[in-house]
C-alpha cells in the first residue's frame, strides 16, 4: 500500500509546529549526550579490563532496568503531564552523570561506579523513551506523522552516533571524566528546551483532539505505511470519557489493547528487534575497530559518524522514497539490508568500507524507525501511547539484555565473525515480523 503522500515531507510546515523545535532540539541534545556516555563508557570498559564480555555489560545495565520500570512506567506516562515528566528525567539523570564525572575527574572512580550509573540511567531512559515519543503525537498532528517521526529519528540517530564519533576522536585527550561532564550538561540543556515546549498543565486525557476522534483513513492523507483499519481499531480511536481508575486497571487495558491488536504487535516488534541491535552491536564495532581494523578510537569515530551521516539521509529521504515505492517495500528491503549487512561486516578489512556499510545501516535503520514508528502512532490512541511504548521497550529490553550477553560471550570467546551473524540474524526477525503486518494488513483490506 502507497501513502498519499504527493509532496514530500513539507520541513517548514512541520517546524512551524508550535513546540516541535523545542522537543526536536531536546532529542538531539539528550540524546548527543547519551551517545557520548554509551560510547565513552564502552571503551573505558573495554580499555580498562580487555574483555569484551565486561564491555557487553554496559549495554546489559543500561537496559536491565527495561524489564521492570516500563510497565509502572507507561501508566505513568498515560497519567501525568509528558512534559513535566521529561523534565524530570532530564534533572535526575544529569545530577546521576555528574556525580560519576566528578568521581573519575578526582580519581576515585571504580569499574562499578561506571556500572552502577548506567543502571540508573537506563532507569530513566526506559521511561524518558516512551514519554518523548507519546509527547511528539501529542504535539504533531496525524497528518505530519511521517516527518516528524523522520526529524526525530534524524536528532536521535545523528545525536548519537555523532557523538559516538566525537569520543571516538576526543576520548583520549579529555577521558571518560571530561566526556560525563558534557554529558551531564545536555541533560540540563534539555530540560531547558522542554520547558519552553509549552506552557501550563495538560493531562494526557485531556489531549485528545477533534481530529483524532473524526479523523478516519483515506488514501489522500499522508500518513504511516498502514493507517489503521476500520471495525474494531477504528472504534479503538475513540476516547473514553474519563473515569477514576486505578494503576492495574490502567495496565490490564493496555495489555487487553494490544492483545486485540496484532499488527500493531508485529510493528512493535519489528522496532523492538531494531532498538534491541542498535544498543548490541556497539561493543561489537568497538571490537571490530580495534581488533580486526586496528584503528582505534579513531576508527570507530569514523564508523560512528557514518552511521550518523546515513541516519540523516535516511530521514530526510523516507518522505521521496515513500513517494516512488510502496511503504511496506522500503520497509523489508531495509531490514533485509541490516540482516545481511551486518553478518558481512566483519570480513569489511579496510575502514573506508566500513565506515561506508555503516553509513548504509543508519540510512536503513532510519527507514524502517520512521515507518514503523508513524504507523503506530497513526494506530494507538493517544491515552494508551505510553503504555504501548512502554510494552514495546520491554520486548527491545529482553533482547538487549539477551543479545549483549551472548554477543559478548560470542565475541570473546568464540569468534566475532559469528557474533556478527547472530546479530545479523536479530535483524532477520524484524524482516518477518515487518513482513507479517505487512500480509495482515492486506488481509484487513481483503
Amino acid at each position: 500500500m502507497e501513502i498519499g503522500h504527493k509532496h514530500g515531507v513539507d520541513w517548514g510546515r512541520l517546524f512551524g509546529k508550535p513546540g516541535f523545535p523545542y522537543l526536536f532540539a531536546a532529542m538531539f541534545v539528550s540524546l548527543f549526550g547519551t551517545g557520548m556516555n554509551f560510547a565513552g563508557t564502552t571503551w573505558y570498559v573495554l580499555d580498562r579490563t580487555q574483555s569484551t564480555m565486561a564491555a557487553s555489560l554496559i549495554t546489559v545495565f543500561v537496559t536491565l532496568p527495561g524489564l521492570v520500570v516500563p510497565p509502572f512506567g507507561g501508566v505513568l506516562i498515560d497519567r501525568v503531564d509528558r512534559r513535566y515528566l521529561s523534565i524530570a528525567l532530564d534533572i535526575l539523570r544529569g545530577g546521576v552523570v555528574l556525580g560519576t564525572a566528578a568521581l573519575l575527574i578526582f580519581g576515585r572512580a571504580e569499574v562499578w561506579h561506571i556500572y552502577a550509573m548506567v543502571l540508573l540511567l537506563g532507569a530513566g531512559f526506559s521511561i524518558y523513551w516512551s514519554t518523548t515519543h507519546a509527547l511528539l503525537q501529542e504535539v504533531i498532528g496525524r497528518k505530519e506523522l511521517v516527518g516528524a517521526n523522520a526529524a526525530v529519528l534524524i536528532a536521535v540517530q545523528g545525536g548519537m552516533m555523532s557523538a559516538g564519533a566525537l569520543v571516538g576522536f576526543v576520548y583520549r585527550q579529555i577521558h571518560l571524566g571530561g566526556i560525563l561532564t558534557i554529558d551531564g550538561l545536555t541533560y540540563l540543556v534539555s530540560a531547558l528546551l522542554l520547558a519552553n515546549l509549552r506552557k501550563g498543565y495538560l493531562a494526557p486525557h485531556h489531549a485528545e483532539e477533534t481530529e483524532e476522534k473524526e479523523w478516519r483513513p483515506t488514501e489522500e492523507t499522508e500518513e504511516a505505511a498502514w493507517p489503521p483499519s476500520t471495525g474494531e481499531e477504528a472504534l479503538l480511536m475513540t476516547p473514553e470519557p474519563e473515569a477514576a481508575r486505578g494503576f492495574f486497571h490502567d495496565l490490564k487495558e493496555g495489555l487487553h489493547y494490544l492483545r486485540g491488536q496484532p499488527r500493531v504487535f508485529a510493528l512493535g516488534l519489528t522496532y523492538a528487534c531494531m532498538m534491541a541491535g542498535v544498543l548490541s552491536s556497539n561493543v561489537l564495532v568497538a571490537a571490530l575497530s580495534m581488533s580486526i581494523l586496528r584503528a582505534g578510537p579513531v576508527g570507530f569515530g569514523f564508523m560512528e559518524a557514518g552511521w550518523a551521516f546515513g541516519a540523516v539521509v535516511g530521514g530526510l529521504t523516507t518522505g521521496i522514497l515513500v513517494q516512488r515505492f510502496p511503504p511496506a517495500r522500503v520497509l523489508v528491503v531495509s531490514l533485509g539490508i541490516l540482516a545481511v549487512g551486518h553478518a558481512l561486516f566483519p570480513y569489511a578489512r579496510w575502514l573506508w568500507v566500513a565506515v561506508a556499510m555503516h553509513a548504509l545501516f543508519g540510512g536503513c535503520r532510519a527507514l524502517g524507525g520512521v515507518l514503523t514508528q508513524s504507523s503506530i502512532m497513526t494506530t494507538v490512541p493517544r491515552r494508551l501511547m505510553g503504555r504501548t511504548q512502554s510494552a514495546f521497550s520491554v520486548i527491545a529490553t529482553v533482547m538487549q539484555v539477551v543479545m549483549s550477553f551472548s554477543l559478548g560471550t560470542l565475541a570473546q570467546h568464540a569468534s566475532l565473525p559469528i557474533a556478527f551473524a547472530v546479530l545479523g540474524l536479530l535483524y532477520g526477525v524484524a524482516v518477518i515480523a515487518g513482513a507479517r503486518a505487512v500480509g495482515m494488513k492486506e488481509g484487513v483490506r481483503e
